[in-house]
């Protein structure tokens, strides 16, 4: 028999009652919404009519050792133990092909699992035994290719969302793109746009990152590829990558009514030499 939601949420409830226990300091455990479990249990004990928020969190995990540290991130559909959890790990330690193996890895234990069974502790577990093995096996071959003198690649997302609002998905994007060296902007409101520009890898990693793990109403509009013979750096639009708000009319703190000021953001792009986006990310021409 299919357990309903309000089993798998009290279930969910057990699992972190038993992961904060295990892991007791503050910094081991980030949650995206920090009011997440509180909601759930008011859901559970009958307090709240509404669907509470999933839960989504980013937990440190680190071999027995402590040499190695990674952060396993972590989101929970509410039928989750019934449907599989979504997680995804990332290390400093650790380059794009070892990332791509380890989560595949990761991923197929996670299957191999029953379903209805809780799995976030075996899935932690399986990591701390398993990471280190993941750790530098492309090191050598990552070297060489670093040795040889081949053009980067410079690239340019146009990225378009239903709406951005969230104070910790503004500061989530705002650092991604920081931490790789990309500029461009944020436009946040209803609707949101991302430009965001710089080597190839780089941007392809902030989009990976950005929408994990399900923010369905995003899509990337249009992309610019150019191999750079100089510095990527030349090709730039933008200096930085700041956040912009352009508000036409609506209360910032009522999300349903705020909405951006299309001239603005018009006279913006037309600034830095991208007028021509506009109509890819509207499908409205405007004539200057």
């Amino acid at each position: 028999m299919t357990a309903t939601i309000k089993e798998c949420l009290e279930l969910q409830l057990l699992e972190m009652e038993m992961l904060l226990s295990m892991f007791p300091n503050k910094e081991d455990i980030i949650f995206n919404d920090v009011n997440s479990v509180s909601l759930i249990r008011k859901y559970v004990e009958g307090i709240d009519q509404a669907l509470p928020p999933s839960i989504e969190f980013t937990v440190i995990v680190k071999t027995d050792d402590h040499k190695v540290k990674t952060e396993m991130h972590v989101f929970l559909p509410h039928s989750y133990p019934t449907k599989e959890p979504q997680l995804f790990v990332r290390s400093d330690t650790m380059d794009k092909q070892e990332h791509n193996v380890l989560n595949k890895s990761l991923s197929s234990y996670i299957n191999s699992l029953d379903r209805g069974d809780l799995c976030i502790m075996n899935a932690i577990q399986w990591l701390k035994d398993n990471l280190s093995s993941y750790i530098q096996t492309a090191k050598h071959s990552t070297e060489l290719e670093s040795n040889l003198e081949k053009p980067g690649t410079f690239y340019r997302m146009w990225i378009y969302s239903h709406h951005i609002y969230r104070q910790e998905l503004r500061k989530k994007i705002l650092d991604c793109a920081k931490r790789l060296d990309l500029t461009g902007f944020c436009l946040t409101g209803k609707p949101g746009v991302i430009c965001v520009e710089g080597d190839k890898e780089h941007c392809e990693e902030f989009w990976r990152d950005i929408r994990y793990p399900n923010w369905k109403h995003i899509s990337c509009k249009h992309s610019e590829s150019v191999e750079a013979t100089g510095l990527l750096d030349n090709l730039r639009l933008f200096s930085s990558f700041e956040e912009l708000t352009f508000a036409a009319h609506g209360d910032y703190g009522l999300r349903n009514d705020y909405h951006m000021d299309l001239g603005q953001f018009f006279e913006y792009l037309k600034q830095h030499q991208s007028e021509h986006i506009f109509q890819i990310l509207f499908g409205i021409e405007v004539k200057s």
